[in-house]
Order: structure tokens, then sequence, then C-alpha cells
């Protein structure tokens, strides 16, 4: 392709984005493509010879984009954000272009000082701790589970990684029932085990409780185990329940355990001051997690993750062949020191762009809106005699059900989980689930970039119109 050729087909597909922005309310929510539909177009063998880049542009209209579930449709209430923004767009096509390895200072120092002053923008617009250093990795699960690898290196003293697991007492890690499932894979990759890790139950509010954590640490050190971390939660999957920060902090500091804090999604709303009280007990926090790729508006993947004690951090993950030394070394932060991968792609720029481009206030606009909308539509829900709430509403997400009268429970589940698919099937909104209390949840989360109260209005007459319909 030459450069001429490039230009042309930039321009085109340039406009095409924008009218995507512009247009994405028009598709389906959900993809409603069958399993296999997508794969039996594309042909069994590669073309032997070039093919012209507007065949691929008709067979991404044709083939490929009936199979995307659009994630940036202001109806896409599932799971949780995956947000991007223009500004976002706009510098991850300078970061395709420029094509860099940005693993350590020297393969691009731009790269490496951007990302350590934008660690410090996120710090102090987050407000933990000056001494915490912070690192971009490409996702939560890969945070968590340097966090606990780090928890692991320091609980043995640093020579599990030269001398293996076996060497070490059974290390125990601590979470709560309603923990994201990054912990569980995080102790089976890391040699801790999944039997080690301890699964506290929660409270009424679904909330880790610190009381039944403090009677699970006391019986391990009774059996001769070696407590090593906790991981608390401030916005739990399932239901962004806050995890009390201060009270679990107070039993990681009597017995020396690593306490990290998984803030993936709930932990851009600590930009607002109405939220900060989140965060009390951040000074027994040795590590946090947040995604800014999920409600700050910078696409997929970055992640925001800070240490307290960095040296930790590189004694544990460094290493250091003859192809990488540099006479910088020592001087600079080499990010490949800082977590698993070695490659690292250029992902301060795209925050570094989306936080300039709306700044603080508006960012803080955007997510304030988003809580409001959530606290309004529970406020819906409540005033209905056959629909219920089943969890604290915090920040954006709202979890309920249907219940018709006259049913039992598990006819309740029933029909929510029937309401479920028929809604997610009709293209015009999109739901996720979860179970609580045995009781089937729809989730509904009020935080995609451009949802405004009246795309909450529509989807709420839509919930009770199609529940109604069922029987």
């Amino acid at each position: 392709m030459t450069a001429d050729e490039f230009r042309k087909h930039a321009h085109v597909l340039v406009d095409w984005m924008a009218g995507y922005m512009d247009t994405v309310e028009e598709y389906p929510v959900k993809s409603q493509v069958a399993p296999g539909e997508i794969f039996n177009q594309i042909p069994d063998s590669p073309p032997l010879q070039s093919e012209s880049f507007d065949l691929l542009l008709k067979d991404f209209r044709d083939i490929i984009m009936p199979g995307i579930t659009h994630w940036q449709h202001p109806d896409f209430y599932a799971y949780f954000p995956a947000n991007t923004s223009p500004p976002s767009v706009l510098a991850e096509m300078l970061i395709a272009t420029l094509g860099s390895q940005c693993m350590i200072w020297e393969t691009s120092p731009a790269a490496a000082e951007l990302e350590e002053k934008m660690m410090i923008w996120l710090r102090d617009m987050i407000k933990l701790p000056g001494q915490f250093e912070g690192v971009i990795q490409d996702s939560a699960s890969t945070a968590t589970l340097a966090a606990i690898i780090s928890a692991r290196e320091k609980a043995s003293g640093f020579i599990t990684n030269s001398e293996g697991t076996k060497t070490t007492p059974i290390l125990r890690v601590y979470c709560s029932e309603q923990t994201h499932s990054s912990v569980e894979k995080a102790v089976k990759i890391c040699g801790i085990g999944k039997k080690n890790l301890v699964k506290v139950p929660v409270r009424d509010d679904f909330s880790f409780d610190p009381v039944k954590l403090k009677e699970a640490v006391t019986l391990d050190l009774e059996k001769g185990y070696i407590p090593c971390c906790v991981v608390a939660t401030i916005g739990t999957t399932g239901t962004t329940a806050i995890d009390p920060v201060r009270a679990i902090g107070e039993i990681c500091k009597a017995h020396g355990l690593w306490l990290h804090v998984d803030a993936a999604m709930a932990g851009t709303a600590l930009i607002l001051p109405e939220f900060q009280w989140m965060l009390v007990g951040r000074e027994y926090i040795d590590s946090f997690v947040f995604n800014p790729h999920k409600w700050m508006f910078t696409n997929f993947d970055c992640t925001a993750y800070f240490v307290r004690d960095a040296g930790s951090l590189i004694k544990t993950f460094e290493i250091l062949p003859e192809y990488l030394k540099t006479r910088t070394r020592g001087k600079v932060n080499d990010y490949r020191d800082w977590g698993v991968p070695l490659g690292r792609r250029f992902r301060a720029l795209k925050l570094w762009s989306v936080i300039r481009s709306y700044g603080t206030e508006g960012l803080q606009t955007i997510v304030r809106n988003h809580i409001s909308i959530a606290s309004q539509l529970a406020n819906w829900i409540s005033l209905e005699n056959d629909f219920e709430i089943l969890a604290p509403v915090v920040v954006s997400v709202v979890c309920f059900r249907y219940i018709p009268t006259g049913c039992s429970e598990e006819e309740i589940n029933s029909i929510n989980e029937k309401l479920n698919h028929l809604l997610n099937d009709s293209g015009k909104i999109y739901l996720s689930h979860t179970v609580l209390n045995g009781k089937y949840s729809l989730r509904m989360v009020t935080a995609q970039t451009n949802v405004t109260i009246g795309h909450v209005t529509k989807a709420w007459e839509l919930i009770k119109n199609t529940a109604r319909s069922i029987r």
C-alpha cells in the first residue's frame, strides 16, 4: 500500500468512524447472529494474491459488523462499560501509527515519562497518598496477579521466585464471596493454589465481613498457615458493594498481610469528593487498581495500578538479560520491571488525551450524571409493586427483578431469566445478570459514555412491558 493509497483509505475510515459514532443507536445493541455464522462466511484458506483494501472494507461491513455487539451504544447496560470517547480514539490512532514498543525508557523516553506523569495525575485525582507510584497495566486481572505475586514474595522473604513454592509454608489469600474471579485465577497462576484462597462471607449489603475475615485469619494461624494477602473491593462485580477498607486494613496491619484493593469499575467515582468515603482507610493499602478503560472514557486497554512500595514490585518482577541492559538503568522507570509483560503499548497517550480534552471537572460532570441516572432508575423500580431492588445502589449499577404474584421462588427465577433473554434478543437493550442469595437478578449499568436519562426512561418502559407480557 502506497502513502497515497493509505491516505485515501484513512480518510474513508475516519469518515466511517465518525458516522458510526453518530449512528450507533441504529444498530441492535447485542449482535443477532447465531454461533458459527461469521466463521462460515470467512474463506477456509488465505488468499494467494493480494486483495484490495476496498474489498476488505466491504467484508468488514457485510460480515463483521453484523457480529459486533455495540459496547458504545447508549442502551448497553450489561457487565461493566468498556467506554471510549473521540479523544481516546484519536490518540489510539497516533499510538498505532507510531507503533512504539515501550518496554523500557530507551525504547521511547516520552512514553515512559508521560506514563509516570499520568500516574501522578490519576493518583492525585482519586486522592491516593503521595507515596504511591503507578504503572499502566493491560487489565485489572493482570494488576491483581501482580499484587498477589508481590504479596507472595513479601511473605516468603523474596525466595519463592528463586526456590519455588514448595520451599515455603502454605500461604493463604483472603477475599469475599463477591470478589472478582480474577483473584481465583491469580492464586492458581502464581502457585499459591485455589484451595488456599479463602472466600469470606459477606454482610447483608454484600460487602466483605471483617469479623469473619479476622476469624479466618486466626484459624489459619492456629493451623500453621501463613496469611499472605487480602483482596478488598471497592465496587464488586455483582452489585458494586463497597468493602470496609479501614476495618480490613486494621486486620492486615495487625498480622502483616498485603492489602490489595480492586476498584476496577467504581474507582473512577473517587474523582468525586462526595465518594471519597469509599477510600477511608487508604493508609493501610499496599496496592490499588482501577480501570480508566471502564468508566473514564479511555478505550481498552488501560488499567491504572498503584503500589505503596514500588521497590517491592520491581524486586518481584525484574530480570536483566544482557540485551536489556542500558546506561540509564536506575535513573528512570523501566516499566517492563513493573509487571508480567516485557512488551508494552503506549497507553499513556490516550489517557493524556482524554484527561486534557475533558478536564477533571468535565469527567466529574459525566460520572455524576451516570450516578444520578442509576438513582432515578432505582426510584422508579421501588415505586412498582411487581418489581424489587435486590442490592443497595451505590454508584451506577442497579440489581432488580420482576416479582409477579402467585409464583414460587423457582418460578420467579425462571421468569426473570426469560425476561433477560427476551430483552437482549430484542436488540433494543442489553442487560446482564447475577444471582443474589439464590435470586436471579437483572443487572443494569447506567455508565455508558453517552447514556442519558431519556435512554434509561425508554429502557425501563421496555423492561416493564416485556415483563408483564410474559404471563
